[in-house]
């Protein structure tokens, strides 16, 4: 009688392995990633950042051997973060002709030519006060950060930075580094924007990582509001109308609703930051036996893709690559 009233048995194609790989609607590929390196002076320096169980703070000289076995897994971009000797109120730092960056991108385009190197570009890292431009008073000034970031973008593309990343979410912020790019001969470098960043609570590893913690306040008058939606719509399709090439969406597991608002809405590349503490989290639970670590990794890395992300940028890039899930 039972059996009458099943007009769908959906579990046949559950049964099997080799069943459920058929019939698999989201994939993920090495190809997707972006694994984010974080580079310091000195050399030889390997040092695990305490807070991110894998992740460590790399000299320009490690950070070639990890571009080349990231090459090797696979993996077609890293992004890189620096953190310079010294830093100041003006961000110098972030765009003198021999800064970090400058040399890790340099280092790693000679090293490793067919892997992507995308340089995040803002000047929390290089401020003495943390904050992601150039201040009046205790308020970060709009307008005179741009002219910075232009500078920074193009001292990274002359430095051999394939792609640029914009990200500290200022008004009008890429087409100004579009103009600086176009202007200094760089008009055939893409620009991947931070477009939709919000003011999250999971930044915090990172920011024990780059050393880039604000000194007072906050960032919330210029990092998106978490309770909005609209917003990010707004900002992607203003960013967008700027200039860019491709745009993104940061954290993600908490924005899933974004990016798939995003992925409908505009047909350009879309990457998806799965953060510091998206990635800690799921390391500290998997080391204290709470969860499968390995098994909630996947999970959450494949609900930023079918979310519609084409690009996850995530710190278990590598370690994914071994894992027989990931094509």
């Amino acid at each position: 009688m039972m059996d009458s009233l099943v007009f769908q048995r959906l579990r046949r194609l559950r049964a099997t392995p080799a069943s459920r790989s058929l019939v698999r609607e989201t994939r993920l590929h090495r190809g997707d990633f972006i694994l984010p390196l974080f580079v310091v002076p000195g050399a030889r320096v390997r040092k695990e950042v305490p807070s991110m169980p894998g992740v460590f703070n790399l000299s320009v000289d490690q950070a070639v051997e990890e571009a080349r076995q990231i090459r090797d897994a696979g993996i077609p971009a890293v992004i890189l973060f620096g953190i310079p000797e010294e830093k100041n109120a003006t961000a110098t730092g972030a765009f003198v002709e021999h800064g970090i960056v400058q040399r890790a991108a340099s280092a790693l385009k000679q090293a490793t030519p067919d892997l992507v190197v995308i340089a995040d570009t803002c000047l929390c890292e290089y401020t003495n006060h943390g904050h992601c431009g150039i201040l009046e008073g205790e308020t970060v000034a709009n307008d005179p950060t741009l002219e910075v970031l232009g500078r920074t973008a193009v001292s990274q593309a002359r430095a051999g930075a394939d792609w640029i990343a914009p990200s500290g979410m200022m008004d009008g912020m890429v087409a100004a580094i579009r103009a600086a790019l176009d202007d200094a001969g760089f008009k055939h470098t893409p620009i991947l924007s931070y477009a939709a960043k919000y003011a999250s609570g999971f930044y915090g590893p990172f920011r024990d990582a780059a050393q880039s913690t604000p000194a007072f306040g906050d960032r919330r008058t210029h990092q998106m509001d978490p309770a909005n939606r609209r917003e990010a719509l707004r900002e992607i399709e203003e960013d967008l109308a700027e200039g860019a090439d491709a745009v993104m969406v940061k954290p993600a597991l908490a924005y899933l609703d974004i990016i798939r608002e995003a992925r409908d809405r505009f047909d350009a590349p879309l990457a998806a930051y799965q953060v510091s503490g998206e990635y800690s989290m799921i390391k500290a639970a998997g080391r204290n036996g709470w969860i499968d670590e390995r098994r909630v990794a996947l999970e959450t890395l494949v609900s930023i893709k079918r979310a519609g992300a084409d690009m996850i940028l995530t710190y278990f890039a590598l370690e994914a690559c071994g894992w027989e899930e990931v094509g």
